[in-house]
């Protein structure tokens, strides 16, 4: 049996600093969707490997600052995070949280969590992260 690409529906927030939760693959797919529309590359893999530039540009070429999709916006903020782009980070978690798509994503912990609220804990790691820097 082959293995099954990963949807956004399936994927979560990425590693900040290497102590977030990390989505993990499930089976879910929209109702009727195929598997070319039920896939899109939000770069997962590279992000749970620690390849965040790596990540950066795969989402960036593949439009992901345009994205409506909150686990897209998610990981492209975690990737802006993870290589320093902190206001970036933070414009794209905000995009994610007014996102007209709205959905759980699983966390690597394997708890479901509201799209928007992943963002705004991202958010809140991101600013924890930015404030023990400063001092």
């Amino acid at each position: 049996m082959g293995e099954l690409p990963m949807s956004p529906l399936s994927l979560a927030v990425a590693a900040l600093f290497a102590q977030a939760a990390i989505a993990v693959p499930a089976d879910a797919r929209p109702a009727g969707a195929d598997t070319a529309s039920a896939y899109t590359d939000v770069a997962y893999t590279d992000l749970a490997a620690g390849r965040a530039q790596t990540a950066l540009a795969k989402l960036e070429s593949g439009g992901a600052a345009r994205s409506d999709d909150p686990a897209t916006l998610i990981n492209l903020g975690s990737a802006y995070a993870a290589v320093g782009q902190n206001g970036r980070a933070m414009t794209a978690y905000q995009a994610a949280i007014n996102s007209s798509q709205r959905y759980d994503l699983q966390m690597a912990d394997g708890s479901w969590v509201d799209s928007r609220e992943a963002a705004r804990m991202a958010i809140r790691r991101l600013l924890a992260t930015t404030a023990q820097a400063s001092r």
